[in-house]
């Protein structure tokens, strides 16, 4: 047995390492991107006095911090907390907990609470959604007062399945609950309710926010929206400099084009009703609601689909092999073209015209 065999902890070796598709030349409908890119010519306005032979000029990005509040209408009574990606702030969040302290979510739901739950050597417990997809109220209640979760995720709207859940069931999970409550709202952008505002009425709450499904996926970068005192005590765990030069000053750049932003969000809408529309017309298939930018559904030929898509182009995510999740696929919005081109392949599996 070899040396990292040995060493490594038993739970971390029977961890699956997360896997990114190979997607060269496919169209891309797998990762909840954003399908609009950039031109060389627009980045090169912001790389040319980059000095990276430093360390980033502010170790916060207070000019970032306030782009952002901008972009997303945070009020200044707020703090705002930046991480690496999202997954950096669900890892502080997780590290600010003691040691056999109990994580609580849904499942399904984002695969990241539970991966850095066990990182970091914390219980994860979950509840089961209802065949709607929905919180099951009481079942959660139970679970909360039998094991006095430290930490609550929810994803609002959910992911892998869409759906924003019944906000009186949310909020009274967050008042019955000692627990800090973490709603992860990186779909913000495509969703008809936010409980941004609700940050002021409950004091253990705590939003995640995040730039990669309106566009800037390649950024690497969340936000965590909550109490200014709260945001001061988690900044001790923050890392040093750990959003980077290229970031901050490509971030600051980019996201001041706030309406652009909002143009294309939608865009995205607009596609996904479509979408939505087009391939619930299809025998066969059963489309879910979504407030995200993706679609969930399912058929009987969920892998055959899958495959055959994969073969002639299109790379969307198969869901199929989750026990809550049997026989579906998640489909990305993507641009007009892109989502015909899914759609004429989808018509053709099934010889529907």
């Amino acid at each position: 047995m070899s040396f990292i065999n040995n060493w490594l902890r038993p739970d971390i070796k029977a961890i699956n390492v997360y896997h990114v598709p190979f997607s060269n030349d496919m169209v891309k409908l797998d990762a909840m991107e954003s399908p609009f890119s950039l031109s060389n010519t627009l980045i090169g306005q912001y790389l040319a006095d980059i000095q990276l032979n430093r360390y980033p000029a502010s170790a916060s990005a207070n000019e970032l911090q306030q782009t952002l509040r901008e972009l997303m209408d945070i009020p200044d009574e707020f703090g705002v907390l930046l991480g690496n990606g999202s997954d950096e702030l669900i890892q502080l969040l997780a590290l600010a907990c003691d040691a056999g302290d109990t994580i609580l979510s849904v499942d399904p739901s984002f695969v990241m609470y539970g991966m850095i739950a066990k990182f970091t050597r914390l219980n994860y417990l979950s509840v089961a959604l209802t065949n709607d997809f929905e919180i099951d109220a009481d079942a959660m209640q139970r679970v909360i007062e039998t094991h006095s979760p430290k930490l609550i995720f929810i994803a609002y709207p959910n992911n892998p399945t869409g759906n924003a859940f019944d906000r009186t069931v949310i909020e009274k999970i967050i008042t019955s609950s000692n627990a800090l409550v973490v709603l992860d709202e990186a779909y913000y952008a495509y969703a008809n309710d936010s409980f941004l505002l609700d940050i002021k009425k409950y004091p253990n709450l705590v939003l995640l926010r995040t730039v990669s499904k309106i566009g800037f996926a390649g950024l690497r970068l969340g936000l965590l929206i909550a109490a200014q005192d709260m945001v001061a005590a988690l900044d001790k765990l923050r890392l040093p400099y750990n959003i980077n030069t290229l970031t901050q000053v490509s971030a600051n750049f980019l996201l001041k084009e706030k309406k652009e932003i909002n143009q294309n969000s939608q865009i995205i809408l607009k596609e996904r009703i479509k979408l939505s529309s087009t391939l619930g017309a299809i025998s066969g298939l059963q489309v879910y609601p979504s407030q995200a930018n993706f679609i969930l559904f399912k058929t009987q030929n969920a892998n055959l689909l899958f495959k055959f898509l994969k073969v002639n182009g299109v790379l969307i995510k198969d869901l199929s092999s989750i026990p809550a999740l049997t026989d579906c696929l998640r489909a990305t919005i993507g641009t007009q073209t892109q989502n015909q081109t899914f759609i004429n392949l989808v018509k053709r599996f099934y010889d529907w015209e």
